[in-house]
């Protein structure tokens, strides 16, 4: 093993190397990154020149992480590859020297760990690469798009008409992307007999059912004696996972798990029971010829999706003598939700906020840094407060700062704090912000305003989780959870050099978009009646009614000022309102604060700009490809040479193929 570098970087954790493989067509800079991630001990699995090589190598060495060059050998481009990748839920870094908006907004669909620009330095690579490892590690994201995947696969098989055994190999291959297993387990418990059905993963996409005359003839037992050492095992009751130690011990309470361990080679294994009708338990038992396989991750997206489990049981086994159906099951377990419960002062029952309250409880248990994303009114404030609410530092401090409003020449100070005699004017030790928050949560409202100098401190910060108070001595651990929010386009501000890279991946390892007002229109009503109520109370007197014409008035603007503006009108409207009704709505300050965008006029486009749109659809629709069969050539009927001379003609540039 190779000595680590001396800038600090360490590609190392619990005694294995990282392993990348890097994607670019270029034999000298696919050379000098080789040389920069084995000299900070990273392994390099290979390296590929196409998307063809690339998806060969990625099925072979399995690597952790990719680098990835944008233009690539071949008819497919790196962007294309970059999907792919997101699908197997394997990270990727951009390295590229093209870096226009063009190229950045493509590449950014793809949700990359990074991107790093030709000529690159060690140093670059490095950061980027160690933010890339960071996120993901810590980043839910990755766990929420599993979790909607895996959603997605057993609704359709609970939609479909499979028969019991044609579901369960499709549940287990539904399973199989999300929880890996080798021989998966399922079925009721019962006390007198095994009943469960197994499956055993052959190859790639090859399994076979497991029976009890099956695992008989596998294990050269009577059945009779394995319904005897079934009888004889302990019944889980609740998810648990076996791993080294824990798996010796429950072989030993359980004989029935020995046995299928011993047979199929097993070192780990994860229990799921599901309780049906609250009389019976469904145990779904995911084994791995691996140690270690399962995590707490796996358990979270096993209990999320518990409710549909216990409806694709009652649709599988509808047919035989349970006592339950689908539609039973579905209607026993469900539950209405009330939106709002530990989300005070956050007002919404449209799709949308119900999305941001799914996100904000996801998040809320966990340490994980979080950037609050969207206009300018749309309560990101709120969001923070209740993410930390709902957080197990609730009972700590929630310290907010507005990035916007600090002075540059204080900023250091207000946030560290500063020792007596620091500067001219430090009389007394000033505690910062960071400090005062410690143990609880820190939310930096408007971070995209944060100066460039003071970006690079909160860096080390996320980075070293400790602080050093200005005139100090010696850094300070602290623990603080960041939550950032901002209402710029951060991707752009990188791209202009006023916001740090390395700072906005380590502050976008979850991100939460909260939706201006004119998309979520229907929480127009609970969102005025609200205002009119916490209004009508300060002023001391009876709450007006909203009339069904100033309903209408409000649900029809555009809300350009969002929640804030409809506030604001809100407590003008009682002012104006003598009465008990509010008759109408005085919208036209506002209209003239913020006026409707203009409508884009009518254009004509030319017969070149028609051709140029045509044949980049075309080119898009065949991944690029030009000459052969399915290639744009021959749906377009002309020549290759034809069409490469229209592409040169028309500036049709590789990257936005």
């Amino acid at each position: 093993m190779k000595n680590s570098p001396d800038n600090g970087y360490e590609a190392v954790a619990s005694g294995l190397k990282k392993r990348i493989l890097i994607v670019e067509d270029q034999f000298i800079e696919a050379h000098d990154l080789q040389l920069i991630l084995e000299k900070a001990n990273y392994e390099v699995v290979g390296i590929a020149r196409s998307v063809e090589q690339a998806l060969e190598q990625i099925e072979v060495e399995k690597p952790d992480l990719v680098f990835l060059d944008i233009m690539l050998k071949g008819n497919r481009n790196g962007i294309e590859l970059a999907y792919i990748l997101k699908e197997k839920y394997i990270g990727f870094i951009f390295i590229s020297a093209n870096s226009s908006k063009s190229i950045l907004d493509q590449a950014k669909t793809t949700q990359p760990y990074g991107f790093i620009v030709k000529p690159f330095r060690d140093q670059d690579v490095l950061t980027t690469l160690e933010i890339a490892f960071y996120r993901q590690q810590y980043s839910l994201e990755s766990q929420l798009i599993q979790q909607f995947q895996l959603q997605k696969g057993i609704t359709e098989i609970i939609n479909s008409n499979l028969k019991k055994e044609e579901a369960l190999l499709a549940f287990a291959k539904a399973a199989q992307t999300f929880i890996p297993f080798d021989y998966l387990e399922m079925g009721f418990v019962t006390s007198t007999h095994y009943d469960n059905l197994g499956i055993v993963r052959r190859n790639l996409d090859q399994y076979q059912i497991v029976n009890l005359q099956k695992l008989s003839q596998i294990s050269e037992l009577p059945e009779r004696e394995i319904n005897e050492t079934y009888r004889k095992s302990k019944v889980d009751k609740e998810p648990i996972i076996y791993s080294e130690e824990a798996l010796i011990n429950n072989l030993q309470e359980a004989p029935i798990k020995a046995l299928i361990a011993h047979n199929f080679g097993i070192k780990s294994y994860l229990v799921f029971p599901v309780s049906i009708a609250a009389i019976q338990s469904y145990h779904f038992t995911f084994y791995s010829r691996n140690l270690n396989v399962y995590s707490q991750e796996h358990l979270r997206i096993l209990n999320s999706l518990e409710l549909l489990f216990r409806q694709f049981i009652a649709k599988i086994y509808a047919k035989e003598d349970l006592g339950l159906s689908p539609k039973k099951a579905e209607s026993k377990n469900v539950k209405p939700v009330n939106t709002q419960e530990g989300f005070e002062g956050i007002i919404g029952n449209s799709s949308q906020m119900n999305t941001v309250f799914n996100y904000i409880r996801k998040v809320s248990a966990s340490d994980t840094s979080v950037l609050v994303l969207g206009e300018s009114g749309t309560g990101k404030e709120k969001i923070a407060q209740s993410i930390h609410a709902l957080s197990p530092r609730k009972d700590k401090p929630l310290v907010i700062i507005n990035c916007g409003a600090i002075p540059e020449n204080l900023a250091e100070s207000l946030l560290f704090g500063h020792e007596k005699g620091a500067f001219t004017g430090a009389l007394d030790r000033r505690i910062g912000k960071f400090e005062m928050a410690d143990g609880g949560t820190i939310f930096l409202d408007e971070i995209g305003e944060m100066s460039l100098e003071l970006q690079v401190k909160l860096l080390r910060v996320l980075q070293e989780r400790e602080i050093e108070r200005v005139g100090g001595i010696s850094p300070m651990k602290i623990d603080v959870r960041i939550i950032a929010a901002t209402n710029k386009n951060l991707e752009e501000e990188v791209a202009a050099g006023r916001f740090r890279m390395d700072l906005y991946y380590r502050l976008h390892v979850f991100p939460i978009m909260v939706p201006p007002l004119k998309k979520r229109k229907e929480d127009i009503p609970d969102l005025a009646n609200h205002f009119i109520a916490v209004y009508s109370e300060k002023m001391g007197r009876k709450a007006p009614i909203l009339s069904d014409a100033a309903l209408q008035q409000i649900m029809n603007y555009n809300w350009p000022g969002n929640i804030r503006e409809l506030e604001h009108v809100m407590q003008r409207a009682i002012l104006l309102t003598d009465g008990n009704v509010i008759k109408e709505i005085e919208l036209s300050m506002s209209s003239k604060i913020h006026p409707e965008p203009a409508q884009e006029s009518f254009s004509i486009k030319t017969i070149l700009e028609n051709e140029r749109d045509y044949i980049l659809y075309i080119l898009k629709k065949c991944n690029g490809k030009i000459s052969g069969a399915g290639g744009a050539a021959e749906i377009l009927d002309i020549h290759p040479s034809t069409l490469n001379s229209k592409i040169k003609k028309l500036e049709i540039k590789k990257g936005i193929i």
